[in-house]
């Protein structure tokens, strides 16, 4: 349990930065009043999200490998605070949907059945439901975080010295 702390700690700061997005969202009528800016505006999660898997793979550099991480050992790292959070993911939309913003579906059912996005009620509410977004948030989390990760560990793994002849 100890090996992966850092990436418990950081998968709860993960959701946690997450309910905050989403109350921000819902504060700034990105649920509501604006939902039809809502599809574009709510991928810039990406870059507080980005962000925190950073730093939880610079904290498991500092303080678990001592300043000197390998590519594969910050993978690895990333791929379990993928797996974390994908499995802290439901608990956070049920949280999203029935508490801090319940009124999301009916809203973005509504509005896509307007804008014809989809031709029924029906059509629309077998799309955004929660358990149809709790699938996709895990999937989604896992695969982003992953990537994320791949990418990360390109700039925050020890690079090789070369040695002096």
């Amino acid at each position: 349990m100890k090996t992966i702390k850092i990436e418990i700690k950081w998968a709860l700061i993960f959701s946690v930065m997450a309910l905050l997005w989403m109350v921000l969202e819902k504060l700034s009528g990105l649920h509501g009043k604006y939902i039809d800016y809502h599809l574009y505006l709510t991928n810039l999660f990406a870059i507080p999200a980005i962000w925190i898997m950073v730093l939880a793979l610079k904290d498991k550099k500092k303080h678990s490998y001592g300043g000197q991480m390998s590519y594969p050992q910050g993978l690895i790292s990333g791929i379990i605070l993928s797996v974390i959070i994908a499995l802290l993911s439901p608990l956070t939309q049920w949280i999203t949907s029935y508490v801090i913003t319940p009124e999301y579906f009916p809203n973005v059912i509504k509005r896509s059945v307007e804008l014809g996005y989809y031709k029924t009620t029906q059509e629309a509410t077998a799309h955004f439901n929660y358990p149809n977004y709790a699938v996709q948030g895990a999937i989604g989390a896992l695969i982003m975080g992953i990537i994320t990760t791949a990418i990360a560990m390109i700039f925050i793994q020890t690079k090789k010295k070369p040695q002096a002849l």
